[in-house]
């Protein structure tokens, strides 16, 4: 399949000529060779730089950026197990007027979470930990209120435990050791009784990066590396590294007061977590959508439960799993996840599994309504759908 990637708000056209192989088998998609999608391969030479005519998904995305005051988006659709549209629109970094590519590596932030649950059950289906394992037989120095809090509590949401980014405990901008969240935390009442109910909190997947570390040796992005990244060729998937030099690292904006402004400073430690500490490219994920569509990483059997809403203690549903947002768009089954952080990303990964259709939006504006964004390019996709308000 040969893409030209349409001119976006003033982007050099990319000519990306990408070779995919898949064979169909009953509901999931597979590649013919052992790495999933490791078949995609970049051709940029100067003779591509050539201009096309944008499609309607192009001038729809140009429309909602110039609403939105982003700068830059990249965007991939996967249809039925092949990438049907990669694209790139707008300023990776504007102080330097470079272009966004399909290969631009944005922070993804709590779409981190789909990673961190599928490391967990990981060790669940090695027999190595429990969903019902309360967290103190893995981790030591907790406070007695989170005797009761378990793994699944953990994974679901529904520990009661604060939230140590969004109930700032600690000073965002200063590094931390992980065990720093547990000593700001001790003193501090669990905001409910684990299980009652579902309260988003970044804590709990901090707590399961500490027990990755203590079941394996391992720190959390080691081990996703050496399990996740690394057998699914997703070379530009990493923990995120103020230190480390990046190429075509994207640069991350806030729209405020009527301007463009550059992100916030956070602490590298504290950027680097287990719950949004991840970058990566639109190419990188949907080769992470083509292993939930096989046994690749995860059994079947785990997959669904993954994605199946976590039950409260009073019978009622979250709608939660573990790492995923279940629910529906529009009447059409959606398992999805979101990132937002104030250094200036918002990311949405948007998979609606009966349809066979995955919308995967990256964008460097902390302003952005990422998901709106996503569910109007999926509407282009599948007929039953159409574009949100909030997307028009």
């Amino acid at each position: 399949m040969l893409l030209r990637f349409g001119e976006g708000q003033g982007v050099a056209l990319l000519e990306i000529e990408i070779s995919l192989c898949f064979s169909q088998q009953r509901t999931s998609f597979r590649p013919m060779n052992s790495s999933i999608l490791s078949g995609i391969t970049f051709v940029f030479p100067l003779a591509s730089l050539i201009a096309t005519h944008a499609d309607t998904v192009d001038d729809y995305i140009q429309k909602q950026m110039q609403k939105q005051h982003i700068p830059g988006l990249t965007l991939a659709v996967v249809k039925d197990g092949v990438l049907e549209k990669a694209s790139a629109y707008g300023l990776a970094n504007v102080e330097l007027n470079v272009p966004t590519r399909t290969d631009t590596i944005f922070q993804i932030q709590s779409i981190t979470k789909t990673f961190t649950a599928s490391a967990i059950m990981l060790l669940v289906e090695e027999g190595k930990l429990s969903l019902t394992d309360k967290i103190s037989e893995h981790l030591a120095g907790l406070p007695e209120s989170w005797k009761d809090v378990t793994v699944r509590h953990l994974l679901t949401h529904t520990s009661g435990i604060k939230d140590f980014i969004n109930e700032p405990v600690m000073d965002l901008r200063l590094d931390i050791l992980p065990g720093d969240v547990i000593r700001a935390l001790h003193e501090k009442p669990l905001n409910f009784q684990p299980g009652e109910k579902y309260a988003y909190s970044n804590t709990g997947y901090h707590l399961l990066a500490m027990i990755i570390r203590e079941i394996t040796g391992q720190y959390w992005g080691e081990f996703l590396q050496e399990r996740i990244f690394d057998p699914l060729g997703m070379n530009d998937t990493r923990v995120i590294s103020h230190a480390e030099i990046i190429t075509n690292r994207a640069s991350g904006y806030l729209w405020e007061r009527d301007r463009l402004q550059n992100g916030r400073y956070i602490a590298a430690t504290v950027l680097g977590y287990a719950g949004g500490g991840l970058r990566s490219t639109v190419l990188d994920l949907a080769k992470w959508d083509a292993a939930l569509c096989s046994d690749k990483i995860l059994k079947p059997a785990t997959l669904e439960q993954m994605w199946t809403r976590a039950e409260l203690n009073d019978g009622s549903k979250a709608g939660y799993g573990f790492g995923w947002g279940i629910g529906t768009h529009q009447g059409r089954r959606l398992i999805s996840h979101t990132g937002s952080h104030m250094t200036g990303f918002k990311s949405a990964m948007a998979r609606f599994v009966d349809d066979k259709v995955t919308v995967i939006v990256f964008t460097n504006q902390r302003g952005a309504d990422q998901m709106a964004i996503a569910t109007g390019v999926a509407a282009h996709y599948i007929p039953a759908l159409k574009p949100s308000a909030a997307a028009d």
